[in-house]
């Protein structure tokens, strides 16, 4: 079910439940890992950056092999985080987001490339990506990547998202409209809804119709430009 009105605590709250029973499945063998260091940001930050893809190997769930400018650049919109599937907390959370973008797109969702990139690739190989991708998108329609160690880290950097241990990884979340545009970053919980209307919008750019005007309510989101370099 989409949630448009809950508030996203509400969602944090039910997906606390869910991430226990994920880890609890025979299909991941470690222990669930402790979150109780992290520190969450205390507000959503949307920005808008320029990214240079990296010309790294990746590896797709069903065991593909790519570069990551490949794997990203099928001309579609592009909606990207980082995870790892031991993940207990922000893991479980910012999945379930993405399958409710997915779910919000309707018949649209497939008109959206969305991608997970792995930031444990020593334990995440293809196959326990595709157990973890069988929880959020059981018709396969969602790309898990992961890499050697050192591309895996490279390829952080490169989204300025490396925080030198998978232990301190916090909430991103990054959309482009297409191959060579800027991305949109979202630094927090990024509501469904929230990501839903950056998608939408760059879907109806992409279609050549006037992208329609943002809504004049608040959202509480601090936004920014970075410059280019």
């Amino acid at each position: 079910m989409l949630l448009h009105g809950v508030s996203l605590s509400r969602t944090l709250l039910g997906l606390a439940f869910f991430a226990g029973g994920l880890l609890a499945a025979p299909s991941l063998t470690l222990a669930a890992e402790d979150h109780s260091g992290h520190a969450m940001p205390s507000a959503i930050k949307r920005t808008e950056v320029p990214l240079v893809m990296p010309e790294l190997a990746v590896r797709r769930q069903d065991g593909k092999a790519q570069t990551l400018r490949q794997a990203l650049d099928d001309g579609r919109p592009v909606m990207l985080n980082f995870i790892f599937t031991t993940c207990t907390a922000i893991c479980p959370v910012t999945s379930q987001v993405f399958t409710e973008v997915r779910e919000g797109l309707g018949p649209q969702r497939d008109a959206l490339h969305v991608v997970s990139v792995s930031i444990d690739p020593e334990f995440d190989t293809p196959a326990r990506m595709s157990d973890y991708a069988k929880r959020f998108s059981p018709g396969g329609a969602w790309s898990f990547y992961t890499a050697s160690v050192k591309d895996s880290v490279a390829i952080q950097k490169a989204f300025n998202a490396y925080q030198g241990d998978k232990m301190n990884h916090l909430p991103i979340t990054f959309l482009r409209a297409a191959p060579g545009a800027s991305w949109v970053r979202y630094d927090g919980f990024a509501a469904p809804s929230t990501l839903l209307a950056e998608v939408r919008k760059m879907l109806t750019a992409g279609s050549g119709k006037a992208a329609p005007n943002a809504s004049s309510r608040s959202t509480g989101i601090q936004r920014s430009a970075a410059p280019r370099q």
